[in-house]
C-alpha cells in the first residue's frame, strides 16, 4: 500500500458527508417525515377483511362474458 493513499469516496458519499456537515438535522428531519406516511400501524383484522373481499379477475380483462 502506497504512503499517501487514500480510501476512496463516490461522489455521492461526499455529496451526502458534505450535506450532513451543512445540515446536521437532516436526518431527524427525514425521520420525522418518512413517520407522518409510512411508520403507522397496522390493523391486520381490516387487512384481512379487505384481502377476502377482493375480486378474481378474468385472465383476459378485455373480453365480455360469452354466453
Amino acid at each position: 500500500m502506497p504512503l499517501f493513499w487514500k480510501p476512496y469516496t463516490s461522489e455521492v458519499s461526499q455529496l451526502v458527508a458534505e450535506l450532513k456537515a451543512k445540515k446536521p438535522t437532516l436526518e431527524a428531519e427525514q425521520r420525522a417525515g418518512r413517520a407522518l406516511l409510512w411508520d403507522k400501524p397496522q390493523d391486520r383484522q381490516l387487512a384481512a377483511d379487505w384481502q377476502a373481499a377482493q375480486v378474481a379477475q378474468q385472465p383476459y380483462v378485455y373480453q365480455t362474458k360469452g354466453d
